[in-house]
């Protein structure tokens, strides 16, 4: 690794392998177990390494439009093309708050009218970026660079204002691919042409760009230069492309894979997406022995829940119906819902396709007909041995799961369950003599009364 300062060698811009700093003395064991020849592995988890303060993400992706930068600049879109679709995703779902930004400098004030400083920059010096092809009569200039980076910035200043933010991935993807530097269509043009066949404003965008010529500033790129000064912990962005996490800066892998795992660490646990979860970005654990967690094995319910940093055991809410406990070795139902869920934990069984099962919101207790504690069983009553019921005369009583058959002696007699006693089925029409008595001192008083 060399510094700028030194003469005839590739500088620090141009390092492309991944890299990560370390502090003096972690650095001094890993050179002397090489020197040792110990076989040496180190391994970058960005994990616990990133702030994850709530449900929502925010990152940051300092690029550049300049397509003829060799392999870096390679590398930026073959990660645009392969991270696409997944950023599009989290962003319209909300998991994420995307920015891109992009790095500018500035000309010296006693060189701004020199040739250099005039192809390399725009609004007089102010805004500047490096020759494409490091050849100032050839090719494109510095200046177009920073124009198209600054169409870019205000497309996504609009398409975020119009809450599509998401079309800037379009956008720097198709523009790309239709508007090469190698093709000699790195234009003002060819980008609107982009910027129409996504359906956006072209005038709302044009108005955001400015005058290029203009002896001012451009408060678009003034808010650039000024985001590109480090704040708090995140530092100032110095190298191209640059990541920044919920505001760090990430020195991994510009790859899809690599950035999804930097982005999924950001988020607080038990919040992250399900892209977070699949299996070539993170392991599950809840696979096996149900991470050593609680498990209804009469309903596979689990307290086993799966997450970017490893398991976690939280009795769950099935159904809106929480369970409380432990999450290791025990949950249960609560709640007015809880019947809904394994009948509350109470007693219940079938017989011959009919269910019995006590189903109260307070407590377990068998129903009629059954005694018992109500958790572990519930015994049939019979109702017939404890004469119960059937104390009638002539009754016949024959005892059934849950409940009792009654019956009267002769095929003209029917059991009243609710008083528990036999009348007859057949109505009689004949008047006993007792009634004919009554009737007959009744007009005899009548006759003595007259």
């Amino acid at each position: 690794m060399d510094t700028p300062e030194s003469s005839g060698k590739e500088h620090l811009e141009n390092i492309t392998v991944p890299s990560a700093l370390v502090s003096k003395r972690f650095g001094d064991d890993l050179k002397g177990a090489l020197e040792n020849g110990d076989m040496v592995n180190v391994l970058l988890d960005w994990r616990e390494s990133l702030p994850h303060p709530d449900e929502r993400v925010e990152y940051e992706f300092w690029t550049n439009s300049n397509d003829e930068c060799g392999a870096k600049c390679d590398m930026q879109m073959s990660f645009v093309r392969d991270f696409r679709g997944v950023a599009q995703v989290l962003e319209q779902r909300g998991y994420t708050q995307f920015a891109p930004h992009y790095i500018t400098w500035y000309c010296p004030e006693a060189f701004v009218l020199s040739a250099q400083c005039r192809s390399q920059c725009i609004n007089h010096g102010r805004y500047c970026a490096p020759d494409p092809e490091q050849d100032f009569t050839t090719g494109y200039d510095g200046k177009d660079v920073v124009v198209q980076n600054l169409i870019q910035i205000c497309l996504f200043k609009v398409a975020n204002e119009s809450r599509k933010p998401w079309l800037w991935w379009d956008y720097v993807h198709d523009f790309a691919i239709r508007c090469p530097m190698k093709e000699k269509k790195y234009t003002t043009d060819c980008a609107h042409g982009v910027i129409k066949s996504l359906g956006m404003d072209i005038d709302k965008i044009t108005q955001c760009v400015g005058d290029p010529d203009a002896d001012e500033d451009n408060p678009v790129l003034k808010a650039e230069q000024d985001a590109q000064i480090g704040h708090g912990a995140r530092g100032d962005v110095t190298i191209l492309p640059t990541f920044v996490v919920n505001n760090r800066q990430y020195r991994g892998k510009l790859d899809k894979r690599a950035v999804l795992r930097a982005i999924c660490s950001g988020f607080e646990e038990t919040t992250e997406p399900d892209i977070c979860l699949t299996q070539d970005i993170q392991t599950n654990q809840c696979l096996e022995n149900n991470g050593g967690c609680w498990l209804d094995k009469n309903t596979n319910f689990t307290a086993c829940k799966d997450t970017f940093r490893g398991r976690v055991c939280e009795c769950p809410v099935v159904n809106g119906v929480k369970f409380v406990g432990d999450g290791y070795t025990h949950c249960e139902a609560s709640g007015v819902g809880r019947c809904q869920i394994n009948n509350g934990g109470c007693w219940k069984e079938t017989r011959n396709g009919k269910s019995v099962s006590n189903e109260q919101a307070k407590g377990c207790k068998c129903p009629q007909g059954f005694k018992g504690d109500g958790i572990h069983g519930c015994e049939d009553v019979d109702e017939c041995k404890e004469r119960l019921f059937c104390q009638c005369k002539d009754c016949s009583c024959e005892n059934t799961w849950g409940s009792y058959e009654c019956g009267c002696g002769g095929s003209n007699m029917l059991y009243m369950r609710e008083h528990d006693t036999c009348i007859s089925k057949v109505a009689t029409s004949s008047v006993g003599w007792g009634f004919m008595w009554v009737i007959f001192f009744g007009l005899g008083f009548a006759g003595v009364g007259a």
